[in-house]
């Protein structure tokens, strides 16, 4: 167990590429700024593993029916294993992080505030926003200051690739399908680029403690401009548009310029009052009830919940 006798003690730890373990002495503010981090998190991989579930039966072929219940299994274990690591740090057991979410108390990531219409969105989140997912974890994880954090986010990342890369696969196959399914896969794009783009978050505060702790390694309008440079070029080459009528590349530079975000969107959704939170927040209810036998039966038997 460790101590620091102050925050500027602390601070030149974290500096210095420490890492900070349950049993340590941390300073409060910072146990608190990286449980709810981690809790967020968390939420949000148990979102969109039920999102992946709705698809299970509906995606089209035994193969990609596999590949959607492969992922529920894989964003499920995430929320599992995130859930325990949050819970080690003292300020929330996992029941009530539960609890907060279900009764709509807690938050989880914008883009799960949404409706997925069609399979074309499907493939549009797993384009797009599992690729923003993936690139703010591996900013989180370079330099992550919390090691039960940082370790998992290692088995996390890896599982989160695979989807990402699952997801170019099926917008390659929509770029080159017929004009009824490019004409589909638009109209996904349409939908899903904002939230994909919003996920970052708005520019980061010049005083932002999640960069200062390393909780955080990047500010968000650098993984936001990451994110545009990549994906722009990429979507074009398809022969997709951008749905970004200020989008514009300069001419000295080269890079991708975006118009400006209107934000008010990402601010309903942490506010739970998204396009589709309601049910969203409903369906994660029920699926927990429904399951309720399972975890009377594991605790009658000696396991866990």
């Amino acid at each position: 167990m460790r101590n620091w006798p102050n925050i500027e003690t602390f601070e030149e730890f974290l500096n210095g590429g420490g890492l900070v373990e349950p049993n340590d002495q941390m300073p409060e503010p910072y146990r608190l700024a990286v449980f709810r981090f981690i809790e967020l998190h968390a939420n949000s991989e148990y979102m969109g593993g039920l999102t992946e579930r709705d698809w299970i039966p509906k995606a089209p072929g035994l193969h990609r029916k596999l590949t959607a219940l492969a992922k529920t299994q894989d964003e499920i274990g995430h929320a599992h294993l995130l859930y325990m690591v949050a819970a080690d740090l003292g300020i929330k057991t996992r029941e009530e992080m539960m609890s907060d979410l279900l009764e709509g108390r807690t938050h989880f990531h914008n883009v799960f505030h949404y409706r997925v219409h069609t399979w074309t969105d499907q493939i549009a989140v797993a384009y797009l926003v599992d690729a923003a997912a993936l690139a703010s974890q591996q900013a989180v994880f370079k330099n992550c200051s919390y090691g039960p954090y940082k370790r998992i986010l290692r088995r996390v990342i890896a599982e989160e690739g695979f989807h990402m890369r699952n997801g170019e696969e099926m917008m390659l196959l929509m770029a080159q399908g017929t004009d009824a399914q490019h004409e589909m896969m638009q109209e996904s794009i349409n939908r899903w680029w904002l939230p994909a783009v919003q996920l970052f978050g708005p520019d980061s505060r010049p005083d932002d403690e999640l960069l200062r702790w390393h909780i955080k390694s990047e500010r968000n309008e650098v993984l936001r401009d990451r994110f545009v440079q990549k994906f722009v070029p990429q979507l074009l080459a398809g022969g997709f548009e951008i749905p970004d009528p200020a989008l514009a590349k300069d001419s000295v530079t080269g890079k991708w310029q975006i118009g400006e975000i209107d934000w008010e969107p990402l601010k309903q959704t942490m506010r739970n009052g998204g396009p589709d939170s309601e049910r969203r927040i409903g369906d994660a209810r029920n699926a927990w009830s429904s399951a309720a036998w399972v975890r009377a039966a594991l605790t009658a038997s000696g396991q866990t919940s």
